[in-house]
């Protein structure tokens, strides 16, 4: 099978490729950036060029669209719809001209915006954000390109935060702080999160090239989901740090949060801290995934094993390799 990772080049999809070659299988990167780990595998497409897409899925058996923009302080906004949206709409018009009949997508609990806990795969689209916004509509235009081809396959995967080795996002940042001993906690610490562990997700989507025709739809979480509490003592447990909880109340984070904002607006920077970072760090973002369930789909790393593993490699090992900065 011939495999092509449009969006390969970054941290879930350089994870993704070593799955997928250590398999046996054939792939492809796909991407705008050059892939630092597999140079030799990428070719260049920008989802935003239909030409460029056309000529890097060639021969392709099966598609994965991992390119999003997404960031909290994408400038301008446009690019939001640009890639997210329009970019899926080029996708989908190649792989019909090309005859591909196998596309998974990832998408974002983001669909949901600050759901009720708990929420799976039924849960009530409500967005609160251009990132989530844009994710549906991707999603209504594969859903479009799966009902004009009886033969057509399609999975939708839809991951909460992922954290790992290498990756700067946001789970990192806080991690860092943690392991710096300067972690301020933004209210009582009792909002559950969910989280994914980079390699699960690889391995999740490896698991659906085996999908037959028609609709698949996924939430990915590892479970089980942590409070903010329980997720700094289990760090500093694993960091062999003595437990420090310092909390704060949420309106003098909240009101921090904005301060930032200004001064991004100032500098014309994009800082680490915003307000609806403070906004989204203090929420339950608490997930379920009802339909892998159904599956036979095992992760291969727990949890606890995956915190383990990125904390030895960033803190205690301090492993210089390269990184991924994403969110």
């Amino acid at each position: 099978m011939n495999i092509t990772i449009i969006g390969g080049s970054g941290f879930v999809g350089t994870r993704l490729t070593t799955r997928l070659l250590a398999t046996g299988l054939s792939v492809r990167i796909a991407d705008k950036n050059d892939s630092r780990k597999y140079p030799q595998l990428r070719v260049y497409a920008d989802v935003r060029e239909p030409e460029t897409l056309e000529t890097a899925l060639a021969d392709s058996d099966a598609v994965i669209n991992l390119a999003a923009e997404h960031r909290d302080d994408v400038t301008p906004k446009s690019l939001y719809d640009d890639v997210n949206v329009t970019g899926a709409e080029n996708v989908c018009k190649a792989c019909s001209k090309l005859g591909i009949r196998k596309i998974i997508f990832t998408s974002s609990v983001a669909v949901y915006g600050f759901a009720p806990i708990g929420t799976d795969e039924t849960g009530q689209i409500n967005y609160f954000n251009d990132y989530g916004r844009t994710k549906w509509l991707a999603e209504e235009k594969y859903r479009e390109w799966l009902a004009s081809h009886p033969e057509n396959s399609l999975t939708i995967i839809r991951p909460t935060v992922i954290f790992g080795e290498q990756n700067r996002g946001n789970v990192y940042n806080l991690l860092k702080q943690i392991a710096g001993g300067k972690f301020p906690m933004v209210g009582r610490g009792i909002n559950v999160k969910s989280m994914a562990y980079v390699e699960n997700v690889a391995a999740f989507i490896e698991y659906n090239l085996s999908n037959g025709i028609g609709e698949h739809l996924f939430n990915y979480i590892d479970k089980p989901d942590f409070d903010m509490n329980t997720l700094v003592t289990e760090v500093n447990r694993i960091l062999g740090k003595p437990e420090k909880l310092f909390h704060f109340p949420y309106w003098l984070g909240y009101f921090g949060g904005l301060c930032f904002d200004v001064l991004a607006f100032i500098t014309k920077k994009k800082l680490s801290i915003s307000s609806i970072r403070v906004k989204k760090f203090c929420s339950n973002t608490m997930f379920n995934a009802i339909n892998i369930k159904k599956t036979d789909f095992k992760a291969p790393v727990t949890l606890i094993e995956g915190l383990e593993k990125t904390n030895r490699y960033e803190f205690i090992d301090k492993t210089c390799d390269q990184v991924f900065y994403t969110e």
